[in-house]
């Protein structure tokens, strides 16, 4: 076939346009940064948490992608962080500080997560004791040769039991069992009287809570005064919260318990500018959406950019400390980071 000079012309043209077309989009593809959310069960709050930001984020088209996976929580979020298999996780405060000075938690013994930085505290979470009403429990106290749920594997719940009980001297060694797994699963063992109690830290208004409170005869116990005080004295980032009566379905009167930060843990190795439009995104240009889309009632009840760095425990990513900084927030010296 014999082209000539007008027919070469025109096929150079379209090479140079599919050349341009291919380079953008190799470009465009190369621009997008991709995050995975560690949150916790799927009953919990961290969840819907985690998948309300991936979406508010992803729909943003600002050049990052998120997606929320469910996991063991504060423990596993952290490690993961550490591993490189998550950008980012949902945790309690206490167990970011924890893996952050690699202290506390057996998890982070000879094994410092010195890469988690600290993005922003998002709500208190009371650590609740449920207990069935027919198994005469009205104290942790009254745990010792019970069938208790003390939280998953590593998980931030496992934690606090494990401290509160210390402070009525009562140990994991005491208890009849020390029933292990999801907080979803733990509410069917309640239900069905397979165990006589469970702990949880979370968020008010928990599904797994108000689901089991609608199904078994519940309650919640209250932390009586002195070991309370003992907690405090013993572990600083405990502070005291009362669950308003009819929080939960017949439970009418407050219960006294203590409350940590939810918050969000970052990797060290995402950039300052992917942090910075991450913490813009969310919690700037998207926050009417932030508070309206995700199912969870405390964010709305709670939650405020300026109450952002109450609690945090650790190190703030650069990427943060330019958000909270145009934000007006003042970042204290101590959680700025030093490199």
């Amino acid at each position: 076939m014999r082209f000539s000079f007008g027919n070469r012309l025109i096929v150079k043209s379209l090479g140079v346009v599919l050349g341009t077309v291919l380079t953008t989009g190799v470009a465009s593809a190369q621009s997008t940064t991709f995050l995975t959310i560690g949150s916790g069960s799927t009953s919990g709050l961290y969840y819907p948490t985690a998948v309300g930001i991936a979406k508010i984020l992803s729909e943003a088209d600002v050049g990052l992608r998120a997606n929320a996976r469910s996991t063991g929580a504060s423990v596993f979020n952290a490690n993961a962080i550490g591993e490189g298999s998550l950008q980012m996780g949902m945790m309690q405060n206490n167990i970011a500080s924890y893996a952050y000075n690699g202290t506390g938690v057996e998890a982070f013994k000879n094994n410092k997560i010195d890469n988690l930085r600290g993005l922003i505290g998002l709500y208190p979470e009371a650590i609740h004791i449920l207990a069935r009403e027919d198994a005469e429990i009205e104290s942790v106290a009254d745990l010792a040769g019970k069938r208790v749920y003390v939280g998953d594997v590593g998980s931030g719940t496992e934690q606090d039991a494990m401290n509160i009980m210390a402070a009525f001297d009562v140990t994991f060694d005491d208890l009849k069992a020390d029933v292990r797994g999801s907080s979803g699963d733990a509410v069917g063992l309640l239900r069905d009287d397979k165990i006589a109690a469970m702990f949880y830290t979370v968020g008010l208004g928990s599904s797994a809570i108000v689901e089991a409170a609608q199904t078994a005869p519940v309650t919640v116990i209250s932390i009586d005064p002195k070991p309370l005080k003992q907690l405090q004295e013993d572990y600083d980032f405990y502070t005291p919260f009362t669950i308003p009566g009819e929080t939960y379905p017949g439970v009418e009167d407050d219960v006294q318990t203590v409350t940590l930060k939810a918050m969000l843990g970052a990797s060290a190795e995402l950039s300052e500018d992917d942090v910075y439009t991450f913490m813009n995104t969310v919690f700037n240009e998207k926050l009417d959406t932030f508070y309206s889309d995700i199912q969870n009632p405390n964010l709305k009840k709670f939650f405020t950019v300026e109450s952002g760095l109450e609690g945090m425990s650790i190190p703030l990513h650069p990427g943060a400390v330019k958000f909270f900084e145009e934000q007006n927030v003042d970042v204290p010296d101590e959680l700025k980071p030093s490199m």
